[in-house]
């Protein structure tokens, strides 16, 4: 059987049908080939703040015991791709992490209904780097560390939904139907939340880049 599978080791499809039939062999491979794109979105997310109290291997490990628990009911119903379901559980562990261990001291009200994890400085700059062409912006002048340290300042200002939309795009490189699936909304609503949210998003970090020296040009 074990040769079997690993003749479809490019069809996850295959490895879930044979999955649900009671294969552990190929249960097992689709557990291992769910580390790359957690890793990822780990990496992605984790603030060096929780980087600092939790090893993101033992974040990841852990996000795969979850997986393997809840494998049996999601073969049963498939209710969305793999690669999102998978997607939605590691989300929701960082969630967790970022909960525990970055905002117990100072849960509130307010914090209950937290924005989500901080955004590390490096991915930052990358969305900054994909939202404005520093070229022929104020924002080209800034310091690449106050430029990410406006970018996250400028999310948090952003409805919640429409940060989602930004950072599963621009960063995670989601197609807009991917999207749709993930935040249960329509694809034109994904479109115009977009458009919407990076015209914004522009006009926030120009705001900042003015504030912080008065003979910056507005663009």
């Amino acid at each position: 059987m074990t040769s079997h599978i690993s003749s479809h080791a490019g069809d996850t499809e295959t490895l879930l049908r044979l999955a649900a039939a009671g294969n552990s062999c190929a249960m097992g491979e689709l557990l291992q080939r769910s580390r790359r794109p957690l890793k990822k979105l780990f990496r992605l997310w984790m603030h060096p703040r929780l980087a600092a109290r939790v090893d993101p291997s033992d974040a990841v490990q852990e996000t795969l015991l979850l997986t393997a628990k809840r494998l049996p009911v999601y073969l049963r119903d498939r209710p969305l791709p793999f690669h999102l379901w998978l997607r939605q559980l590691g989300w929701e562990q960082l969630l967790q992490l970022h909960r525990r261990h970055l905002f117990a001291r100072k849960r509130s009200v307010r914090r209950e209904h937290s924005p989500g994890p901080l955004l590390p400085d490096e991915s930052a700059r990358i969305l900054s780097n994909r939202l404005v062409h520093s070229e022929s912006s104020p924002h080209g002048k800034l310091v690449r560390k106050e430029l990410a340290q406006q970018v996250r300042r400028a999310l948090r200002r952003l409805g919640q939904r429409d940060r989602e939309i930004l950072v599963l795009k621009h960063l995670e490189e989601r197609s807009t139907k991917e999207i749709s699936i993930l935040l249960a909304i329509s694809e034109a609503a994904v479109k115009v939340r977009h458009f919407r949210a990076v015209r914004r998003i522009r006009e926030l970090l120009e705001d900042d880049a003015d504030s912080d020296d008065g003979s910056l040009p507005r663009s």
